[in-house]
């Protein structure tokens, strides 16, 4: 038996991209049976709308409801629907009206539906299925070339900052010439802790991010004073403690003053001594490193520490010298930039065309007989 939870379905595509047995996670009252064939989908942000058909019998999330259907709906031309732009669109803005956007079991009840004949839906279902297949493996090869490009840009970073310590400079641990902490999340429940607030607070899902530039969301000073956030400066960086895939141990840059969640370290320079973009690269140039001490003989810990982070040693030569070696940095790895980047807009592209697509065939705007006979 498997457990679904919402960060494994990936969004968009009614695939489950992630399997964990139940006996790992445990079958605890947060967690409800869905039988095979029945539709799983997200109620609540940060995964509302992913949806997925469970292939077999699973253990669900409490983020997640099991669909079945009472009238003819065939299981596969329902995820299609329910990835469609008319009925997505549905569901956000009806969960609008909550404070955590969310949406129950009465609205999606309510939501209208297109229920054409049982073999038409047949026939839309393997359409889209034929035709979303070859948008996913271009998609795919897009990914797989961003990855092996930033592998690439990773590798020439690392052998330009390497020299550092060839040249004989100092290593020292990082918290001698540095401010390090990190956060917290006040309670999601607590108002005064979040409406009207005016105080940018960021979650660890900006690591992703080249730089932060804009807030995951704003508390107040309610929530800054009670939940003892710390208000962190930019030209600091952020560092994952947590998280699964290659978020832990990745870092950013913060380029607003900001509070921050607890999964995630803040590491505040003394520019007397650490460039900040220059100490950026040296992070992620130890990320391997970072990921091996957040394990424990070959068994996943909790994640980093900040006392992990503190203790670790970096080379650091004369402010001058940093400075000289992000400008080699951003010679050797412009042009791969720029790769990356056109790539990442065809990804885009292609998404958006997927998406259109499903929302034309399912709405009836394309006739899947005729799109068939023209080839």
């Amino acid at each position: 038996m498997i457990l679904v939870a919402p960060n494994h379905i990936e969004s968009g595509t009614g695939r489950i991209v992630g399997r964990e047995t139940a006996a790992e996670q445990g079958a605890d009252s947060g967690k409800y049976l869905a039988n095979a064939g029945q539709i799983i989908y997200s109620k609540i942000r940060p995964a509302l709308s992913k949806v997925t058909i469970a292939v077999e019998k699973c253990l669900c999330s409490a983020d997640m409801y099991a669909m079945s259907f009472r009238s003819a709906v065939f299981p596969r031309y329902a995820l299609y629907y329910m990835l469609a732009r008319p009925f997505h669109s549905y569901t956000t803005v009806t969960s609008m009206r909550v404070k955590m956007p969310k949406i129950n079991r009465d609205e999606l009840a309510a939501a209208p539906w297109l229920v054409p004949p049982l073999e038409e839906q047949r026939t839309i279902a393997d359409f889209l299925d034929h035709e979303t297949a070859q948008i996913d493996a271009l998609v795919s090869k897009q990914e797989e070339f961003v990855t092996l490009l930033r592998e690439r840009r990773s590798v020439v970073v690392s052998e330009i900052l390497s020299r550092t310590q060839e040249d004989g400079n100092p290593s020292d641990q990082l918290h001698r010439r540095t401010r390090m902490g990190n956060g917290s999340t006040p309670r999601s429940g607590e108002d005064r802790y979040w409406l009207g607030g005016e105080i940018p607070w960021v979650n660890s899902s900006v690591v992703n991010l080249p730089e932060v530039r804009e807030p995951s969301r704003r508390v107040t000073e309610a929530a800054v004073f009670e939940c003892h956030l710390p208000i962190v400066r930019p030209g600091s960086i952020l560092v994952a403690l947590t998280g699964q895939g290659k978020t832990r141990g990745a870092a950013t840059i913060l380029r607003i003053e900001s509070t921050i969640n607890q999964h995630l370290a803040y590491i505040e320079p003394d520019e007397r001594y650490w460039v900040p973009e220059y100490l950026l690269w040296s992070l992620r140039s130890n990320y391997d490193y970072l990921r091996r001490i957040s394990s424990e003989n070959g068994a996943t810990k909790g994640g980093l520490t900040v006392a992990d982070l503190r203790a670790l040693r970096l080379a650091m030569p004369p402010i001058q010298e940093q400075h000289q070696l992000l400008a080699e940095v951003a010679a050797a790895t412009e042009r791969v930039d720029a790769l990356v980047a056109k790539a990442q807009e065809h990804i885009a592209f292609a998404k958006e065309r997927r998406a259109a697509l499903i929302t034309a065939v399912v709405t009836g705007q394309l006739d899947v007989r005729t799109a068939r006979k023209a080839g």
